[in-house]
């Protein structure tokens, strides 16, 4: 049983998967308070897990902003590591089965990169992703767990924070419907409910990020976009991404294992020559 572990390090969480006779398997994420923790904390979660030997591993793959801090094979096993943009663009084109595409990479803020063919590239990024939502949630919802935001956002009326095209028109404009959002936050009043305010921060990120990576592609005659990252798992995702899909006639795709897409990638590094790796 011959196994490349894709490890993607973040600051604290580390996401972790295993490529085996060209599948996936059991994706894992854990959280620690550093990165070098998070990384050998859920290697070992991982081998346990799955009754893995270290024997049973061929390579492993590091990317991630956290991965800087390892300097040295993981348990003196094969390790490189992957450029973290070429890693998204890798798993986002195999779990999506595209290949062109722009990757949106939903993370503490966002990063844009574009998949043409074997061609991956960096196009640019935004400052708006899960770090937004936390420290505007801290300030406004007195916390900062984003699954506790999106809880409460269930019984939120986003119609009572955004101000639509309909709000402010008596007929559409120019390519722009009466539900269309003119303002985020636009309608908000000064005692607006809790329930409502954690609604309007969500869409306000997740708003922001799929229109910015529109807006990015335009001149590219790309129409597909990859979401990837921890956002893609809100479930206000399925509200806010078709109505941006309808608007600007893209497609919006989350796959299913969109939270581990550039562990996959950096993965996928190992059978993929045309990337440069670092050798550990």
């Amino acid at each position: 049983m011959s196994i490349v572990i894709g490890i993607d390090v973040g600051i604290s969480t580390t996401k972790i998967v295993g490529i085996r006779d060209g599948e996936i398997f059991a994706p894992i994420r854990i959280r620690a308070t550093d990165p070098v923790t998070s990384l050998y904390g859920a290697f070992g979660k991982y081998l346990h897990e799955n009754k893995i030997e270290l024997n049973d591993v061929e390579h492993v793959m590091l990317t991630g902003v956290g991965s800087a801090y390892i300097n040295k094979p993981v348990y003196g096993l094969p390790t490189d590591k992957a450029e973290e943009f070429i890693a998204d663009g890798l798993g986002a084109r195999y779990e999506s089965g595209r290949d062109r595409i722009i990757v949106v990479s939903m993370g503490t803020g966002t990063s844009l990169v574009r998949c043409d063919g074997d061609k991956i590239e960096h196009i640019g990024g935004i400052g708006i992703g899960g770090g937004t939502l936390q420290g505007l949630s801290r300030l406004l919802l007195k916390t900062d767990d984003i699954r506790t935001v999106s809880e409460i956002a269930k019984s939120g009326d986003v119609s009572n924070i955004n101000l639509l095209i309909g709000d402010i028109s008596a007929r559409p404009l120019p390519g722009l419907p009466m539900d269309a959002v003119a303002s985020l936050f636009g309608n908000a009043r000064s005692d607006a409910s809790r329930e409502d305010i954690a609604l309007g921060l969500i869409w306000t990120v997740l708003q922001s990020v799929g229109q910015s990576a529109v807006l990015a592609s335009i001149g590219s005659n790309i129409k597909e976009y990859v979401m990837i990252g921890n956002l893609t798992l809100l479930p206000q995702c399925r509200d806010v991404f078709p109505a941006i899909e309808r608007l600007y006639g893209v497609k919006l795709i989350i796959s299913k294992y969109s939270e581990f897409c550039t562990a996959i990638g950096a993965a996928l590094c190992y059978f993929d020559d045309r990337y440069e790796t670092l050798k550990l």
